[in-house]
């Protein structure tokens, strides 16, 4: 079992930062961890994932202002990832949700809010 735990959300203004975090509690090494996120009345959506190879994918909207990042290549297998989120828009406002892939398992956090507006 993993459990997941995210921090980081909040209110930014149009252009801000933030910068996402996700613990996870598994002794076993993650295979896929990343984020997806959910606004209001749409279908969930991968924002970035990053392999235990270190292999980064990102949605097309966020590509040159999100980074995700951990070091996962280690033997620790509780590093958390890291969502670093730059020039934000309002098409960002969602529910982010961290997630991890194990031996075909997924596991998902509790989601954090991200709201960004002036």
């Amino acid at each position: 079992q993993v459990s997941l735990v995210e921090s980081g959300g909040g209110l930014v203004q149009p252009g801000g930062s933030l910068r996402l975090s996700c613990a996870h509690s598994g002794s076993t090494r993650i295979d896929v961890m990343g984020w997806y996120r959910q606004a209001p009345g749409q279908e969930r959506e991968l924002v970035a994932a990053i392999t235990n190879s270190g292999t980064t994918r990102y949605r097309d909207s966020v590509k040159g202002r999100f980074i995700i990042s951990t070091d996962m290549s280690t033997d620790s297998a509780k590093n958390p990832v890291y969502l670093q989120m730059n020039n934000l828009r309002s098409e960002d406002t969602a529910v982010y949700l961290c997630y991890a892939l194990r031996s075909g398992e997924v596991y998902w956090g509790q989601g954090t809010q991200v709201t960004v507006s002036s």
